[in-house]
């Protein structure tokens, strides 16, 4: 479990992975997901996507708080998940990141696979055109 906090007033980051079962491991989140908090969810997706499980869940059910830090983590967790055949699942998700998931359009990018060439390539790979 890992806790880092925005300031005094912030409400510090949980994370909990559980692990029992190896092919969908899921992360509880709780807390506020914003640029000075993210980097110990950032850390254990890339620990738990390192062993291609086939699913990770992400268990937003604490979380009070998103900013576009955060946001990027969701589209990290993605992106390196299709590189390794894995797939993403958002469960218990708050009505205001439904919302946010929703107005930038990343709830419709979490529902589509990466262009195959793309995945194919690996992860650390960079493809010469830029993709969504």
């Amino acid at each position: 479990m890992a806790s880092v906090g925005r300031g005094s007033e912030a409400t510090p980051l949980s994370v909990f992975v559980d692990r029992s079962d190896p092919d969908m491991p899921l992360i509880r989140v709780g807390g506020e997901l914003a640029y000075a908090t993210a980097a110990p969810l950032h850390a254990e997706v890339d620990r738990v996507l390192a062993d291609a499980p086939g699913a990770l869940v992400l268990d937003f059910a604490d979380l009070t708080f998103l900013d576009s830090t955060g946001l990027a983590v969701i589209v990290h967790a993605w992106r390196e998940g299709q590189s390794v055949g894995t797939t993403l699942r958002l469960r218990a998700v708050p009505r205001f990141v439904t919302a946010i998931l929703d107005i930038t359009g990343v709830a419709t990018l979490l529902g589509r696979p990466l262009p195959a060439t793309r995945a194919a390539m690996g992860p650390g790979s960079t493809p010469s055109a830029a993709t969504a």
